[in-house]
């Protein structure tokens, strides 16, 4: 393992970000906190408690999830797609440095923004409304796994886009409404029968009832479907990573 070439990458994506807090920190604990404000102090004082959750509370893990599958995609993408824009890919792909240490050192670094990022608003979230945390290692266990799994997701989306555009196209098309419709504000045991069968095709319903689940001991689906739901995501993306650099596909075009 060349373990100098996966630090390289590393501290080259955290200086990136250093240089760039403004809008890889502030942006995204500002936009959250407004959610806090509204959501939680205003509209919420006035909901009834969910599960016996005050209604501030209860959305904080789903506003935090919401915010960790935003950036970890984010910067997942936008680390691999910078050197194919300006062809330092090249460089990387003739050094001798091997695709599992490629993908550490980008994705390694884009998770370990989202996790600094979500510890951030956790912390945040303290100012705005008083919650607890019934499982705090099973909480950092979904923060991290989610982490890694969506920069994993956002490194292959880097490779496939072609252009800026192609970046936001999946995020701001697909992953934000799943999002939102995956329980960030509600519990989906609210909706009609129907619906609550339709919100189970959901994705992130299982990321952030898990989530949940560390924070409250209540969940919306069993914890175990949840990590097995993010488990299978995370290997999914990892084949096709390994299929990605097997065929060169998006690589060296």
């Amino acid at each position: 393992m060349n373990w100098y070439a996966i630090r390289a990458i590393y501290h080259f994506e955290i200086a990136r970000t250093l240089r760039t807090l403004g809008q890889s920190i502030a942006s995204p604990v500002i936009s959250t906190s407004l959610y806090f404000v509204v959501f939680g102090s205003a509209i919420g004082s006035r909901m009834v408690a969910i599960d016996g959750i005050s209604y501030g509370a209860f959305i904080v893990p789903g506003l935090i999830m919401l915010a960790i599958i935003t950036e970890s995609l984010s910067n997942g993408s936008f680390g691999i797609y910078m050197p194919k824009f300006t062809g330092t890919i090249y460089e990387l792909l003739s050094a001798p440095v091997s695709a599992l240490e490629v993908v550490i050192g980008y994705v390694g670094a884009a998770a370990s923004k989202s996790i600094v990022l979500g510890l951030i608003i956790l912390a945040t979230a303290r100012l705005f409304v008083d919650f607890s945390i019934a499982h705090p290692l099973w909480m950092i266990g979904f923060l991290v796994l989610t982490s890694i799994t969506f920069s994993l997701f956002g490194f292959i989306l880097g490779l496939w886009a072609d252009g800026f555009e192609k970046l936001q196209i999946v995020p701001l098309l697909i992953i934000t409404p799943l999002a939102f419709l995956g329980g960030s504000f509600y519990s989906i045991s609210m909706l009609p029968p129907v619906w609550q069968t339709v919100s189970l095709f959901n994705p992130v319903v299982y990321l952030i009832s898990g989530f949940r689940w560390s924070f409250y001991g209540v969940a919306d689906v069993a914890v175990g479907v949840s990590l097995l739901a993010i488990a299978g995501f995370l290997l999914v993306c990892l084949g096709i990573v390994g299929w990605i650099f097997r065929t060169g596909w998006r690589l060296r075009a």
